[in-house]
């Protein structure tokens, strides 16, 4: 008889759990207060539009800006002198082809671009441009002063990481400058820098928010995070060729969509202040499939693109 009680309670407790997660995730508010960023981006340029302009130039970023972005997705490496340059990739063979790394040269030693470049998330595409030159972070923030820009730290450099969030302060942008990195660790380093700035998950923590989600934790639990950023599944292996062997399992990239294409997922986060933004959508079905899973903003190289199928889908009224 107590064996059956104890099971009853139980079950009772497990149908009030059940409950209450459901109710909170769809009502997070009664928990947490609602986060409130300096802005609201529907439209981002990946590399500052790397399919339209050479990536990361002043020209791509200009162009991007005439076109209707929001915000500007780069990333910064140092140089051998101590400045830091917007530039993808560590080494500089594929955008150069120097097989030379960023920080083995001094600022002006840096080669220009090729003249035309492929795009890494658009297989066969091609971008071109007159503006080859590598920019520094800082003349970005100069130009563009009140646009969004989203900085991925790649390297676990504390100099790196140090000077990136003293350029941020001194152009007073601690607002509109997001921390974006995959490594845990380096995001450690990045808020103690500069805790002012919004910071996206990282994939460590990304991990833990599905578990979360998935054990209906998730409604209880704080999150520091303002931004979630992720692939969009459907273009892996179609438009985006990955390098890790893993990603070319298409079992893995199914699994994969399943699980973190969550529409209730991203709502709840949206309630709670955050924004999800997936990547890299340079075809109009993959911008649609972005924002019909939830989305609030769209990760492009195709910036002209992009605001096009905006201007053809605007944001319905609220009521």
């Amino acid at each position: 008889m107590d064996a059956v009680v104890g099971v009853l309670c139980l079950l009772a407790f497990g149908l009030f759990y059940v409950l209450c997660s459901v109710y909170l995730l769809r009502n997070p508010q009664i928990l947490h207060k609602k986060k409130q960023l300096a802005f609201q981006c529907r439209h981002i340029s990946h590399r500052g539009g790397a399919g339209e302009k050479i990536e990361n130039t002043t020209e791509a970023f200009t162009h991007a800006m005439k076109a209707g972005t929001e915000m500007l997705e780069l990333d910064c490496h140092l140089t051998q002198d101590g400045y830091v340059v917007v530039s993808h990739d560590k080494n500089l063979e594929r955008q150069t082809g120097y097989n030379i790394d960023i920080s083995s040269l001094k600022l002006q030693e840096l080669p220009p671009y090729k003249e035309k470049l492929e795009v890494t998330f658009y297989v066969g595409h091609y971008s071109t441009g007159k503006d080859r030159k590598f920019v520094l972070l800082e003349d970005v923030f100069k130009k563009f002063p009140q646009m969004p820009i989203n900085i991925e730290v790649k390297e676990n450099n504390d100099v790196l990481i140090e000077k990136v969030s003293s350029l941020v302060k001194k152009h007073n942008r601690e607002s509109i400058t997001v921390w974006a990195t995959e490594d845990s660790d380096i995001m450690t380093k990045c808020r103690k820098q500069c805790p002012a700035m919004p910071y996206s998950f990282t994939m460590r923590r990304g991990l833990l928010l599905l578990v979360l989600f998935y054990t209906g934790l998730l409604p209880f639990m704080p999150l520091g995070e303002s931004l979630l950023q992720f692939y969009l599944p459907s273009i892996i292996n179609r438009t985006y060729i990955p390098e890790e062997s893993i990603l070319k399992k298409r079992f893995v990239v199914f699994l994969m969509e399943k699980l973190t294409m969550r529409k209730s997922l991203f709502d709840h986060l949206v309630k709670r202040g955050m924004q999800v933004q997936l990547f890299v959508c340079n075809e109009e079905n993959d911008m649609d499939a972005a924002f019909s899973v939830g989305a609030t903003g769209v990760m492009s190289d195709y910036p002209t693109v992009l605001s096009e199928y905006l201007r053809k889908h605007p944001v319905p009224p609220t009521k």
